[in-house]
C-alpha cells in the first residue's frame, strides 16, 4: 500500500479517534445534509490535528478546542447532535481553519469560495 508517512505526535491519535468516533455515532442518526456537514466537519478536524501537530502550542490548542466543540456539543436532550450544533460547530471548526491560515480546511459550503486555481494574491484582489 502506498502512501503517505506522516508522523503522529502524542495527543492527534487521541483527537483523530475522538473525532472518527463522534462521526460514526453520527452515522447511525444523521442523513443527507446533515450527515454530508458532519462527515465534513470530521474531514478538516482530522487535517487540522494533522497539520499542527508540529506547530505552537497556542495553534494546537485552537484545534483542540474545535475538536471538543464538534464532540462533546450538546443543544438537544437526545443521544445525537442537532443541525443546529452541527452548524454551530463549523463556525468554530471555520474560524480555527481561518487563524491557521487553511482556507482550504473551511468546512462551509459557498458556492462563490474561489477554488485554489482562481485564488488571487490578495494585493491583486485589491486593485480590481
Amino acid at each position: 500500500m502506498a502512501g503517505e508517512q506522516r508522523t503522529v505526535e502524542p495527543g492527534t491519535d487521541v483527537l483523530i479517534r475522538k473525532v472518527d468516533s463522534h462521526l460514526a455515532a453520527l452515522r447511525t442518526g444523521l442523513h443527507g445534509p446533515e450527515l454530508e456537514l458532519a462527515e465534513r466537519l470530521a474531514h478538516c478536524l482530522r487535517e487540522m490535528v494533522l497539520c499542527t501537530a508540529q506547530a505552537s502550542a497556542a495553534d494546537r490548542g485552537q484545534v483542540r478546542v474545535a475538536v471538543h466543540y464538534f464532540v462533546l456539543r450538546r443543544e438537544s436532550r437526545g443521544r445525537l447532535l442537532s443541525v443546529r450544533s452541527l452548524t454551530a460547530a463549523e463556525r468554530v471548526v471555520d474560524r480555527v481553519a481561518r487563524q491557521l491560515g487553511r482556507l482550504d480546511l473551511l468546512a462551509e459550503l459557498r458556492r462563490d469560495r474561489p477554488t485554489p486555481d482562481d485564488a488571487q494574491p490578495l494585493n491583486n484582489a485589491l486593485l480590481r
